[in-house]
């Protein structure tokens, strides 16, 4: 307990005594330190032993550094403009559709006025034609594109595409109009158009000239 000196010089020390109610301030006081202080130790133990955070970047979820973004699908690409091992894979895909689905569900008799042809992947205006369709099918029956989806792709697509494959001049006229005679024949395309490099200048007729008609 802290001592005061005794002024009149004898050099004895007598105890400094403190009312109760400063004690009782005291012993609050340091009670209080005390329990932050247990309280300060509690937190850092627990931020001690707490488990690192989540990895987002596992869940490839976007927007969080380290973790690549998702690619999007590929832009569709018109099959004739496909080549090599590309293209033969597309058109695999494209003929299981149509055999299997288009024309077991929408392709009628074969007759003068809608003719067929079972080597059609040997016509690349049926190709392009029907993996037009096929695209157009895809985009369609999409959740996205709505109850009525498949009603667009029917009334715009679907109609238009077969009249076009299987006009009686079309395409595919020099083949099968009889199911139970299978022809195949490529039609000869057209000729490449001529353009002359620079038009020719007609050189005025002079009157009497041979071919030029007098009044």
């Amino acid at each position: 307990m802290p001592e005061s000196i005794d002024p009149t010089g004898g050099g004895e020390r007598e105890p400094v005594r403190l009312p109760d109610t400063d004690l009782e301030s005291i012993e609050a006081s340091v009670r209080k330190l005390l329990e932050q202080s247990a309280e300060q130790a509690k937190q850092l133990d627990s931020l001690s032993s707490a488990p690192p955070p989540p990895d987002f970047g596992a869940f490839g979820l976007p927007g969080f550094s380290g973790m690549p973004m998702p690619s999007a699908p590929p832009e569709p690409r018109p099959i004739l403009e496909l080549e090599g091992e590309e293209y033969e894979d597309e058109l695999d895909a494209l003929s299981d559709w149509v055999d299997d689905f288009l024309m077991a569900v929408y392709g009628v008799e074969v007759t003068t006025a809608a003719p067929w042809c079972r080597q059609w992947q040997e016509h690349d205006a049926v190709v392009a034609w029907l993996h037009a369709l096929w695209l157009a099918y895809q985009q369609h029956k999409d959740p996205e594109a709505g109850p009525s989806g498949l009603f667009v792709w029917h009334r715009d697509f679907l109609t238009h595409a077969m009249a076009a494959v299987r006009a009686p001049g079309g395409p595919l006229s020099a083949c099968m109009t009889d199911p139970d005679r299978p022809a195949h024949r490529l039609l000869p395309g057209l000729m490449p158009s001529v353009r002359s490099s620079s038009p020719e200048v007609e050189e005025p007729r002079t009157p009497g000239a041979p071919g030029q008609a007098t009044g």
